[in-house]
């Protein structure tokens, strides 16, 4: 069982910065991946970034790339997503999500279904 809790968002100006912070609970494993999903008013979950546990590989959407970047710590069992040059349309709800199943190709990674654990979110605003 892995528990999710995030937090950082916030409200910020264009072209500015946030990091959000993803505390898990529960054992984490080498295999698995710690993933950053947005929720945007009236769309669909949006995969933005993961990272391998283990290896610290990592995949991004296109629209994210050069501008956002995501990170772990081991020994605390944290997750970050650094976001940068921040645009209006990046403003979503931002969920923190945890995959057990070992696979690490972009196909899967990117699958909201894909994943068994997810934090309750953060919003993130970004003003113009």
């Amino acid at each position: 069982q892995v528990q999710l809790v995030e937090s950082g968002g916030g409200l910020v100006q264009a072209g500015g910065s946030l990091r959000l912070s993803c505390a898990a609970s529960g054992r984490i494993f080498s295999n698995y991946a710690l993933a950053w999903f947005r929720q945007a008013p009236g769309k669909d979950h949006e995969f933005v970034a993961a990272i391998r546990w283990g290896a610290g590989s990592t995949y991004y959407v296109d629209s994210v790339k050069g501008r956002f970047t995501i990170s772990r710590d081991n020994a605390k069992n944290t997750v970050f997503l650094q976001m940068n040059s921040l645009k209006t349309e990046d403003t979503a709800v931002y969920y923190c999500a945890a995959y057990t199943g070992g696979s690490w190709y972009y196909a899967q990674i990117q699958r909201v279904r894909a994943y068994d654990y997810w934090g309750q979110g953060t919003q993130v605003t970004v003003s113009s």
